[in-house]
């Protein structure tokens, strides 16, 4: 079988554009290294280039999205400040997820860089699963281990009482410091 040919860089970067928005769902640099017969980093060097043009491209722990425009009304957000172990990553996204809250970010105040942000977009326990296992098999740090465990999130949900259960829950579990709307 002969080799396929590699697509030229504009050519790449529409079906990025083009899959992504097709799409609710994470699209790895990988699968579109494969679709495109190019190495991940080549990918990852075309989401940069687009991500410089303006285009709401994020990337999350399960992969690239694409961010729309459009603002849902209808969603709540808050910002709550948590601290936990590592080890205990795992249940503070659990608390959260199971009321049907999402995960956006995680955010530490570093003392030489300021706010880091990293998204993480995390809506359900398999999705969890998923960071964690990320996180433990290419052992990485999670960004709280900056800051002796204290860290943002930006959490969302379609109501308010789902945001309020998931604090009550992380409260009840010693992990919630504060949250501010």
């Amino acid at each position: 079988m002969p080799d396929k040919a590699k697509i030229s860089s504009s050519e790449r970067q529409y079906l990025i554009i083009k899959q992504l928005k097709a799409t609710n769902s994470p699209i790895t640099g990988s699968e579109f290294a494969k679709k495109t017969n190019v190495s991940r980093q080549v990918i990852v060097q075309d989401v940069s280039l687009l991500k410089a043009k303006g285009e709401p491209i994020v990337a999350t722990s399960q992969g690239y999205i694409y961010l729309t425009q459009d603002t849902n009304e209808d969603l709540h957000q808050i910002v709550i400040v948590c601290r936990h172990k590592p080890e205990d990553t795992k249940e503070e996204l659990y608390l959260i997820v199971d009321h049907g809250v999402t995960i956006k970010d995680v955010i530490v105040e570093h003392q030489v860089y300021g706010d880091l942000t990293a998204s993480i977009r995390v809506n359900n326990r398999k999705e969890v699963d998923q960071f964690v296992e990320r996180i433990e098999n290419t052992s990485a740090a999670y960004l709280s281990t900056l800051t002796d465990g204290i860290h943002l999130h930006t959490i969302e949900a379609d109501s308010k009482e789902k945001l309020e259960a998931a604090c009550k829950d992380l409260e009840k579990a010693g992990i919630l410091l504060s949250k501010e709307n």
